[in-house]
């Protein structure tokens, strides 16, 4: 019968400077996520793997899970339980919604093999019935895949280690000879052990194809569990341990996004911050998809900027969530609603959901799959995470920056455009400097907040650090906080000093009644020009009138002199005419 589940290698790397061999055993998908990446698509197919972890760490919970993806893709298989009855373990899985009802009347049966607690050993003792009965309901049903839960409570029974391991031998050659997908579960040493001792069975881990070690510890106060995959033959595998989480759907394994698949889609569209000012200083707002950060110690407006946005969204009509780790959802509305951030209608149609984080406990892998879970819930385009940095606080710190990296690798992979605030040391130095979980380096845009103190007034400031794919303002600007918004304000520079606050008010309405002086004067002095040009003007006119009266009385006074000279001359004529004279002499006149 074919089993559309398994999987062949393709011989792509699983992780960088890992080398997939070219052939490998063909794989069994377990539907773990997580676990089916580091293994580059499941356990080895037809062969045997084992199973190791202390109380606690999930053993029955995996191989289980195991069965029902199984179970699910055309693979019948068969659950051997040596320590809880079958009806006790389909009682605690309920609650995974797995449907272990439907799935026992057709693809998976559970057989009870517990050791009576007043059994007698007596003769000798081995697996041969066992697998005799397995055999039959083996073929009865098709099976493919079979799990020993807690097989060292059998082993025990033996009398010696030679008895262990010929039973061993005799059940892992008969799970070769059916081709059957094997998983037998044993426990290890103590809680704090990363595996079984080496003394304990260690024989099984030579003998099997594929061995996978689970651990529970206590860091720090937190509860944390971690997977390693030992050995695997024929096939490249993550060799490094990684967190997982028993969610409510099963295992969930905590791993970085592998080469080989295909990159997250990128966009030029652009979102608003939710502050005009800032969107310019922006070039025109966030990427679609990319990943904010926003530093600042306490009190320099963190959560605002990060309300601005999610307003702004959900005014798109965007499905944006809100995770609060300082406050309720209740208190977080009410204080933004004093700067004029409304989002109590948002909440009420739908479109925003607000969760207080401090309801989930636990360590960073926690809150990252809670998160993960309840984006995916309410469909979310636009997340707000407040502040991230808290996850440095939960258990062990050095999970947690990969906790980040994951939480960004998957806003990207989902499309998700992600605003993440980090709180600062407020007793450090205020240089600007990065996040505790010093994911600064991964985020699209990076956003610092900060305080200057002058004059007995503390501000607040703010710079773009960084803003990857767009040219962007390198100015500081103070950030101003009214009941009617939230602004930004060019901050003033004198005498290489920055001013905010009153100072940079004072300065500015002393240059504006400067101005208006200096506007004044100016109208005056104009006002005066103008007269004396008017003045000069009425001279010039007086002036000009006095010329041309000159010249016409100079022009009458040249008319009636030769007027005058000719009437002489011609009484002179006409009195010698009168008296007979002589006619003048030539030359005389």
């Amino acid at each position: 019968m074919a089993a559309p589940s398994v999987v062949r290698p393709t011989g792509r790397p699983l992780i960088s400077g890992q080398t997939r061999l070219l052939a490998g055993p063909a794989k069994a998908p377990t539907g773990i996520i997580g676990l089916d990446e580091m293994t580059g698509g499941g356990l080895p197919h037809g062969r045997t793997t084992l199973l190791v972890g202390g109380p606690g760490s999930g053993k029955t919970i995996l191989a289980l899970q195991f069965l029902v993806h199984g179970a699910h893709h055309k693979e019948p298989g068969i659950f051997v339980a040596f320590e809880e009855t079958a009806k006790r373990i389909v009682a605690n899985a309920a609650s995974f919604g797995w449907k272990l009802a439907e799935l026992q009347r057709k693809t998976l049966l559970f057989l009870d093999a517990q050791p009576t607690p007043d059994l007698v050993h007596s003769g000798n003792f081995d697996l041969s019935g066992m697998i005799a009965a397995l055999e039959a309901q083996t073929k009865g049903m098709g099976a493919k895949r079979i799990v020993f839960d807690a097989l060292d409570i059998v082993l025990a029974l033996l009398p010696d280690q030679a008895a262990q391991r010929r039973e061993i031998y005799r059940l892992h050659e008969w799970l070769v000879k059916n081709e059957l997908t094997g998983l037998i579960t044993a426990k290890a040493g103590s809680d704090e052990s990363s595996g079984a001792s080496p003394q304990q069975f260690g024989f099984m881990h030579f003998m099997v194809d594929c061995a996978v070690m689970l651990n529970h510890r206590v860091v720090l106060g937190v509860s944390q569990r971690n997977l390693r995959v030992q050995k695997y033959r024929g096939s490249a595998f993550d060799e490094n341990e990684s967190p997982f989480l028993i969610g409510a759907h099963g295992l969930e394994v905590a791993v970085a996004r592998t080469l080989g698949r295909v990159d997250a889609s990128v966009t030029t569209e652009r979102v608003s911050s939710g502050v005009k000012r800032l969107d310019t200083m922006l070039g025109g707002g966030y990427y679609r998809g990319a990943s904010v950060l926003i530093t600042g110690f306490p009190g320099t407006a963190k959560t605002t900027l990060s309300g601005a946005f999610a307003e702004a969204a959900c005014r798109r009509g965007e499905r944006t969530m809100f995770v609060s780790f300082d406050s309720d959802g209740t208190e977080v509305i009410r204080n933004l609603a004093s700067v004029g951030i409304r989002l109590d209608r948002f909440v009420k149609n739908g479109t925003l959901r607000m969760i207080s984080a401090r309801t989930i406990t636990g360590s960073a892998e926690t809150y990252l799959v809670r998160i993960k879970t309840l984006a995916k819930e309410h469909r979310a385009r636009c997340l707000v995470i407040d502040p991230v940095s808290t996850l440095s606080k939960s258990g062990n710190e050095l999970t947690a920056h990969s906790v980040a990296e994951r939480l960004i690798d998957w806003s990207k992979a989902e499309g998700t455009t992600l605003v993440c605030t980090s709180l600062l040391d407020e007793m450090a130095s205020q240089n600007e400097g990065g996040s505790p979980l010093q994911i600064s380096t991964l985020a699209d845009t990076w956003i610092h907040l900060n305080y200057l103190v002058q004059a007995g007034e503390r501000n607040r400031g703010m710079s773009i650090i960084k803003s990857r794919g767009t040219a962007h303002s390198n100015q500081v600007r103070e950030l101003i906080l009214s009941n009617t918004g939230v602004t930004l304000t060019d901050t003033y520079t004198a005498g290489g000093d920055v001013l905010m606050g009153t100072l940079r008010w004072e300065k500015e309405s002393a240059e504006r009644v400067s101005n208006e002086v200096a506007e004044v004067a100016s109208k005056l002095k104009r006002v005066r020009l103008d007269a004396d040009e008017a003045e000069l003007a009425v001279r010039v006119k007086s002036l000009q009138v006095e010329l041309q009266a000159k010249q016409v009385e100079k022009a009458l006074l040249v008319r009636t002199t030769a007027t005058r000279q000719r009437e002489l001359s011609g009484g002179r004529t006409r009195m010698r005419e009168l008296r007979g004279a002589d006619a003048p002499r030539a030359g005389r006149k």
